[in-house]
């Protein structure tokens, strides 16, 4: 359920999205007339079976895909009028990706791969000390020049989520963070990620399968057919 008292400060609204996509002459609705609000610091989960359409939503809450129609409001701009190139622009600066895979880098170690987006903003100033910091947050500052195949499942999930924090986004966005790891380091991150909303204030989207995970959310929509089924 979602907080008492949270103030109504929408960081997405989301209105009558659809994503339809074209194999030869068929059409294949995946998201078919969508609204959803999510409040700044909210906690939410969203939950369906396969084909429900929670990995399209998820990548155009994320700006990796626009909508076919509908209006798409993340953190104040208009994302669904928005470029290639301003649409990567706003992922890069709004939304902080922790995936399943981890997807780090092989070759870099922890500090490089959590300074990879700070990179990509074109920050040069205080990058590694920042990163070290968030690094520390996270309980890695013992491991910062360790790349991914010296770090366990769990702490390489930690290094993907401090780099998921390091330009400070509105958002992140979480597909699986659980899904590759153990039962114990699956809680361990978890906790993490709650934390960091409880401290910070983080918005905290997930996308999950796992009832436990999604248990540890404030708001659980489930989605079935391209349409919400539920939003509780």
């Amino acid at each position: 359920m979602r907080k008492k008292n949270v103030v109504e400060n929408w960081v997405i609204e989301a209105k009558n999205l659809t994503k339809v996509y074209k194999m030869g002459e068929v059409e294949v609705c995946a998201l078919c007339g969508i609204s959803i609000k999510i409040a700044r610091g909210e906690v939410v989960a969203i939950m369906g079976p396969s084909g429900s359409g929670k990995s399209t939503l998820m990548n155009i809450i994320g700006c990796l895909d626009q909508a076919t129609t509908g209006e798409y409001v993340l953190d104040g701009e208009r994302v669904s009028v928005l470029e290639d190139d301003q649409l990567a622009n706003i992922r890069n600066r709004k939304v902080g990706f922790v995936f399943q895979t981890f997807n780090l880098l092989p070759r870099a170690t922890a500090l490089a791969n959590v300074e990879l987006p700070m990179r990509y903003a074109g920050i040069r100033q205080g990058r590694k000390e920042q990163a070290r910091t968030v690094l520390e947050s996270v309980g890695l500052g013992d491991r910062i020049h360790h790349r991914p195949s010296e770090l366990s499942g769990g702490q390489q999930q930690r290094v993907a989520i401090a780099r998921a924090l390091i330009n400070e986004p509105a958002i992140i966005l979480a597909d699986e963070p659980t899904g590759n790891l153990d039962s114990k380091s699956g809680e361990e991150i978890m906790n993490i990620l709650i934390s960091l909303n409880k401290e910070r204030g983080t918005t905290l989207i997930i996308v999950t399968h796992a009832p436990e995970v999604a248990s540890r959310a404030q708001r659980i929509i489930h989605l079935r057919d391209g349409l919400i089924e539920e939003d509780k």
